[in-house]
């Protein structure tokens, strides 16, 4: 919705544009033709007027005598040129115009299509953390499970290292009394 009403703007524009175009050729058409009737550069002293005045210096002529060529007058052009001329502007207005929206509307184009992408990808890592997380569920369960013969694991390992220490204990006992019994055999 928003993308329609920026294209929307953005025409407004371009035809607001367009408008002030075509008002300031309609005014300064008809001043500049106006202008140019009176401008001085279309008095000049062409190459050729050059090798004309070779020509006439010898025919008598001196190269300090100046030659000058008339210009045309200027004539305003016809409403044809001006309606050919705003015809041109307008199919070159609508052209940029064209290329203009063409290029916003493949950004946003481009834009849709990386949010989806993107929708896309977060909903994979959802997926993926869904899946971990009933994993570990599913592993937490089956520690509290476990945790009873993990105990009794732990009980018998504390059992057993008791005994190991009363093992070691009668083991050296043992080794005193046979020192003992021994010493007593030699006497």
């Amino acid at each position: 919705m928003t993308v329609m009403m920026m294209m929307m703007m953005m025409m407004t524009m371009m035809m607001m544009m367009m408008l002030i175009v075509v008002v300031v050729l309609v005014l300064v058409m008809p001043l500049e033709s106006k202008r140019t009737a009176f401008c001085p550069d279309k008095f000049s002293i062409s190459h050729d007027s050059m090798e004309s005045y070779d020509q006439n210096s010898k025919n008598g002529l001196q190269k300090n005598d100046a030659v000058v060529e008339t210009a045309e007058e200027p004539t305003e052009p016809t409403e044809a040129d001006i309606t050919g001329l705003c015809q041109d502007v307008f199919s070159k207005m609508a052209t940029y115009l064209t290329g203009e929206l063409t290029a916003t509307s493949e950004d946003y184009k481009l834009l849709e299509n990386m949010n989806k992408l993107t929708s896309l990808k977060y909903l994979e890592m959802k997926d993926i953390a869904v899946n971990t997380s009933r994993n570990l569920k599913d592993l937490n369960q089956k520690h509290a499970a476990l945790q009873p013969y993990l105990d009794q694991i732990t009980l018998i390992e504390e059992q057993v290292a008791s005994l190991q220490q009363a093992a070691y204990k009668l083991d050296a006992y043992s080794k005193k009394l046979e020192a003992k019994y021994k010493k007593l055999e030699r006497r």
